[in-house]
């Protein structure tokens, strides 16, 4: 009996260690999967709270291996084109072990399957998969795998990969519902930071917006607001070079009027044809042109050493529609990534921005110019009405008066005044010319062209020739005479510099409205009879070609007097 009684005992012990046994393991099971459920929670609130992308990026490769206890992850984001990755972020991979295995894989073989067939995947053995394309040399071993898609909104933005789970296990369905999971909490981590990293970049836009507009409204001129918006364009962009193209007056090519950065020296007031260019392709239609490689596109000279080492490039017009005022091409390193649509498309409003800015400056430049000349002609009314009527009167009275002042040289002393005046009113007749001429204001007319072609020979005469002009002198004579006028001037002072040893010269240039009559005279040695006339004969033929005629005279006190008159009418006369 008592041997019986003790099995009796035994048995129910038994089971109950049994049962013990497995109350144990599940209680661990549930403390594992609470332990694991915990986890999951801290890397889905840490990833979340990433905003920078690159950050939140390494953060869900972390927050991968260590969930699923990994020994390798990596996260492959899909390029534009939807067929390879553009990017790829590891753990697990020193950088020497990157370095010596080399380039990231673009997506094919078992990543490819993925990108092709965005859905949960698990091996037991990598190398057993149809797609498997190996390992390249010095890369580790790799057997088991799992890889889970990761969507932003309704688009694949990449994949999870893990591999070599720790202590030779294999990754289960657990394994992958946590990855999935995950996946979920990043692709809102992703979006976020997206987001986040656009408000910053159209913050960045707005700043540069706003520094052009505000140097503009300063003063600054073309050149520089040009500088501000390629090195802005450079910076935000994160491209390597930056050029700015400007039309020529034919508007059939582009000349380079600045380049920053990466080889720009060598693009400096370069020429570019609108037809058949990268540039004049934005320029003509108005639109963005980009290209992914700028060394291989046919719109671009091949054989230029300019663009070595870059690769994609974005030509944007500043401007749009027919308001076009210029190009600014932006070009990358080589292997960097192309340009993006939400990059280009805040650079186009960029652009468009700094142009109005700088119409808006051109217009108020302008209006600024209207008041100038309306100021211009309120002083040259105030002149002729009143400092010329006055002088005249004063004139006419010392004139009265002279007939009866008896003593000779108080009498001499009046008339000499009266020719003063009437000398001092002339002057002030060619100012009050000046003054309303608007197309001399401009810096294009005769008068401005007399001017400065009297300034240039400064420099070779040793001293600066007198000038005085007199009549209607932009308005009065055609641009054909005119042209002759400057030609006989910029002769006339050359050969007082050669031959005249003078140490003072004068320029008058007059017009009654009917003949146009130029007087350059110097007190120089005169001129010899035996000297050589080749250009004062250049000069009597301008003047016979205008039906017109040149004298020479040399006044007693010294030096030489040339008088050019030809009629002011657009076809010669006394042919």
């Amino acid at each position: 009996m008592g041997s019986s009684e003790e099995a009796r005992v035994r048995l129910p012990q038994l089971k109950l260690d049994e049962l013990l046994e497995e109350l144990q393991a599940r209680i661990d099971a549930a403390r594992g999967t609470r332990d694991r459920v915990r986890s999951l929670l801290e890397a889905v609130l840490s990833v979340g709270r990433e905003l920078d992308l690159e950050q939140a990026l390494y953060s869900i490769v972390e927050a991968a291996a260590v969930l699923v206890d990994a020994r390798y992850a990596a996260l492959g984001v899909i390029g534009p084109d939807g067929r390879r990755l553009s990017a790829f972020h590891t753990v697990g991979v020193s950088d020497e072990e990157i370095a010596r295995i080399g380039p990231f894989p673009e997506g094919h073989g078992i990543l490819g399957e993925l990108i092709r067939h965005p859905e949960p995947l698990r091996l037991t053995k990598l190398s057993d998969h149809p797609s498997s394309f190996g390992f390249p040399p010095h890369h580790p071993p790799m057997n088991t795998f799992v890889g889970v898609p990761i969507q932003v909104r309704d688009q694949i933005f990449g994949n999870l990969y893990l591999t070599e789970k720790q202590g030779g296990a294999e990754f289960d369905e657990e394994d992958e519902s946590v990855l999935s999971t995950l996946a979920v909490a990043a692709g809102v981590a992703i979006d976020n930071a997206r987001l986040y990293e656009e408000s910053r970049l159209r913050e960045r836009w707005l700043r540069a917006n706003a520094e052009i507009t505000h140097s503009l409204m300063s003063g600054s001129d073309r050149a520089d607001a040009l500088g501000l918006i390629a090195e802005r364009a450079r910076e935000i962009t994160s491209s390597a070079l930056a050029v700015v193209a400007m039309p020529v007056e034919d508007a059939d090519s582009l000349v380079v009027e600045l380049a920053i950065g990466q080889g720009a020296r060598d693009h400096h007031d370069l020429v570019l044809p609108v037809e058949g260019s990268l540039m004049g392709r934005a320029f003509s239609t108005g639109a963005l042109v980009d290209t992914p490689d700028v060394t291989c596109d046919e719109r671009v000279a091949v054989a230029s050493p300019r663009f070595t080492g870059l690769g994609p490039a974005v030509a944007v017009p500043i401007g749009a529609g027919d308001s076009v005022r210029g190009v600014v091409l932006l070009v990358r390193e080589a292997g960097r990534p192309v340009f993006a649509h939400k990059e280009t498309e805040p650079l186009q409003a960029f652009a468009a921005q700094a142009a109005i800015a700088m119409e808006l400056v051109e217009r108020r430049r302008d209006s600024e110019h209207i008041a100038m000349l309306q100021d211009r002609d309120r002083i040259a009314r105030d002149l002729h009405d009143l400092a010329i009527q006055r002088l005249f009167a004063t004139g006419m009275t010392l004139q009265s008066a002279g007939r009866f002042i008896e003593h000779p040289q108080a009498a001499d002393r009046v008339a000499r005044a009266v020719d003063d005046l009437d000398e001092t009113i002339k002057i002030i007749r060619s100012t009050i010319f000046g003054l309303r001429s608007r197309e001399g204001a401009a810096g294009s007319g005769l008068r401005a062209r007399v001017v400065r072609v009297a300034g240039e020979a400064a420099a070779v005469l040793g001293f600066a020739p007198g000038v005085r002009m007199e009549g209607l002198v932009d308005t009065d004579i055609p641009g054909r005479i005119a042209d002759q006028v400057v030609a006989v001037l910029s002769e006339a002072l050359t050969n007082i510099a050669r031959h005249a040893r003078a140490d003072r010269a004068g320029v008058v240039l007059e017009t009654d409205g009917r003949e146009v009559r130029l007087t350059v005279s110097d007190n120089g040695v005169g001129i010899p009879p035996e000297g050589r006339r080749s250009g004062l004969r250049n000069l009597a033929e301008r003047a016979q070609q205008l039906g017109g005629e040149l004298e020479l005279g040399s006044p007693a006190s010294g030096g030489t007097v040339l008088v050019w008159r030809v009629p002011v009418t657009d076809e010669p006369s006394g042919r």
